[in-house]
């Protein structure tokens, strides 16, 4: 039997005028992916989903069982408030099943789904809401430098702040897509943007995050300006993060509150972030996933290197922000590391998957480093107990590796597919002689 959201779903197509149906899904590396169907297909989509050749798609089949089956999620479907006026299009995102109904062991969603329908067992929800950073430049030339489109910085409205149309102009749009937006600011770097999301549940917010990437891309060229979601596109100024403040919740109550801790942290929150920091190591490589990722996570700007945690301190891997006014519902874990080149399906699940596990075995949190971690020598830093995080895709790519944590969460299929692509992006990079070693040694040696 057809549910109500589907009636709903197909009612608002015939409505609206809507001609062709893009149906979203997502490859292992966070690519968004699409085909379109017309609108006298939704019907049999809707019910019956739709098949096509997953062979071509980084990380799903192998060619002998190539055909997969794109299921539409209803609840996901939203008219594109762009293109031709008088050919209107909607978007849907999708689970991809085998063709027996089955979930597909490649689909991001479902790896993230799985966490998600895990914890409900547990009578708990979880909720992200994730600042993501990015750039504007003049459209790039082969060869050259990236051009910022303004020199402003941190919080500045000035004329210098030549973005801010985009950026209102793209929060537009992502509220006509049904994306809350919560804050957004001209950021440190010149020409870097921060659009901040509210609030949601994790599934949502993935959905949100994907269709927040293709909403700035696509305004931005509207305009004839690049954007783009790269960590570190300037030497010498602070890259692009994806901050991701999180929190359970138990129906309406914010699990993570404890009105009578110090800090207001439950000993859920406290066994959540111990689990987050003891495991960070072994999902770095999801968090960051790119050769480019760890050029942002250097000592000097504002990125976390070390892992630790914190109340107001910008230098840790976790910090626990103070709830304005006492407000239980806003107690919430930020951790750091993420960036916005991310698969957001596999980072979630990956980062629950890990503050979980530390919640189910009862692992102790650490005490708080409430120094300026950069100011501290190795041997300091030792002396406090405080790792850092893997310092390239290379050191990160062997820590996933051994980590159990990674292979159950990702399941078998993602979790050798991303090592084995991974592995090659790094050999490739490995083996690239850049201008910085032109310029050094070139005339020296």
């Amino acid at each position: 039997m057809r549910d109500q959201q589907c009636d709903y779903v197909l009612k608002t197509a015939t409505e609206r005028g809507v001609r062709m149906v893009r149906l979203w899904f997502t490859d292992v590396l966070g690519n968004l992916k699409s085909f379109a169907i017309s609108q006298n297909e939704l019907e049999n989509a809707l019910s019956d989903g739709m098949t096509f050749d997953g062979s071509s798609i980084d990380g799903f089949s192998r060619v002998q069982e190539s055909d997969v089956l794109a299921i539409p999620d209803p609840d996901t479907f939203q008219i594109l408030p762009w293109g031709d006026k008088s050919s209107t299009e909607a978007r849907v995102f999708c689970d991809i099943h085998h063709l027996d109904g089955s979930p597909f062991d490649g689909d991001p969603r479902q790896v993230l789904r799985r966490q998600v329908q895990s914890l409900r067992t547990d009578g708990l929800s979880f909720y992200i809401a994730p600042d993501i950073e990015f750039f504007y430049f003049a459209p790039p030339k082969p060869g050259e430098r990236p051009e910022p489109l303004d020199f402003g910085g941190y919080f500045d409205l000035t004329t210098r702040d030549a973005t801010g149309d985009l950026r209102k102009q793209t929060i537009r749009t992502l509220e006509q897509l049904g994306i809350p937006v919560e804050y957004s600011f001209h950021e440190d770097s010149p020409s870097q943007q921060e659009i901040d999301l509210r609030h949601d549940d994790a599934l949502i917010m993935a959905d949100a995050v994907m269709t927040f990437r293709l909403v700035v891309r696509e305004v931005a060229a509207q305009h004839g300006v690049y954007a783009t979601f790269m960590p570190k596109p300037l030497e010498g100024v602070q890259g692009s993060g994806m901050h991701t403040h999180m929190s359970l919740f138990r129906g309406d109550e914010n699990a993570f509150h404890d009105p009578d801790d110090p800090y207001n942290l439950s000993p859920l929150a406290k066994s959540f972030m111990a689990g987050l920091l003891r495991h960070a190591a072994e999902i770095t490589a999801i968090t960051n996933p790119t050769v480019n990722s760890y050029k942002r996570l250097v000592p000097g700007f504002e990125a976390p290197v070390h892992v630790s945690w914190a109340r107001n301190n910008r230098s840790g891997l976790i910090r626990v922000p103070i709830p304005k006014r006492g407000n239980p519902n806003a107690t919430r874990l930020e951790y750091r590391s993420p960036d916005p080149s991310c698969n957001p399906y596999l980072t979630f699940a990956m980062i629950l998957a890990a503050g979980m596990r530390g919640v189910r075995e009862g692992y102790e949190l650490p005490g708080e480093a409430d120094a300026n971690l950069f100011e501290l020598d190795d041997r300091e830093l030792n002396r406090l107990g405080i790792g850092q995080l893997p310092q390239s895709l290379s050191d990160s790519l062997r820590v996933m590796e051994e980590s159990e944590l990674a292979r159950e969460a990702l399941g078998e299929h993602i979790f050798e597919w991303f090592l084995r692509n991974k592995r090659r992006e790094w050999r490739e990079y490995k083996t690239h002689v850049s201008q910085f070693e032109i310029d050094r040694y070139l005339g020296s040696l």
